[in-house]
């Protein structure tokens, strides 16, 4: 599968926040990411910066986005219209999971190109424990891998280990606070040149 050309040069001088550029196969997820100080600003800013309620796609603040954290989470609004990541909800029907392609996420960083392979996915009521982004210990993050394994609705093969880095989106599913979470680990990287 080939990975993502990226003019990060040009999403640099529109916006000096873009940390990476996501897409998800079989959804119309294919955007730059942003990053900021705070997790608010992008839920009401466009890339642009100008104030637009849809909000944009960004990189929780806690994380690294060069390293890569135990636990790496995106975010953005799920717009009836299917922009951001209104088409994420596609990923808990079986013609999306049936198809294996759209299991690789591809993100790319002005540093490197990534490929993530996805092992769970499903629905939640708010809370912050999936949106951890690192363990204490070896032991906490196999807990947190064994559970958010354990609360996939779709049984994915292969397994999830401490050696790996996970990918994590997230979006609301309705206006009830229930969220549509996925979780991908990293499976492939190359340096840009």
């Amino acid at each position: 599968m080939n990975l993502l050309e990226v003019d990060f040069n040009d999403l640099l001088a529109k916006n000096s926040d873009t940390v990476g550029w996501i897409q998800v196969q079989g959804t119309n997820i294919n955007y730059p990411i942003v990053q900021t100080t705070n997790n608010d600003y992008y839920l009401n800013h466009a890339f642009d910066k100008t104030e637009n309620k849809a909000g944009w796609v960004y990189m929780d603040y806690r994380n690294n986005a060069v390293e890569f954290n135990q636990n790496t989470i995106i975010y953005a609004h799920s717009r009836y219209n299917g922009t951001m990541f209104g088409s994420l909800k596609n990923i808990l029907n079986s013609s999306w999971y049936t198809n294996k392609e759209n299991h690789i996420i591809r993100l790319s960083t002005p540093t490197e190109n990534t490929m993530w392979q996805v092992f769970s996915v499903y629905t939640i009521p708010k809370e912050s424990y999936y949106i951890t982004p690192s363990f204490p210990t070896d032991e906490s993050y196999q807990e947190f891998l064994n559970t958010i394994k354990g609360r996939s609705e779709v049984d994915f093969s292969g397994t999830v280990s401490i050696g790996d880095k996970v990918l994590t989106l997230s979006t609301c599913k309705d206006n009830f606070g229930n969220r549509i979470v996925m979780h991908a680990k990293l499976i492939k990287k190359e340096t840009r040149n």
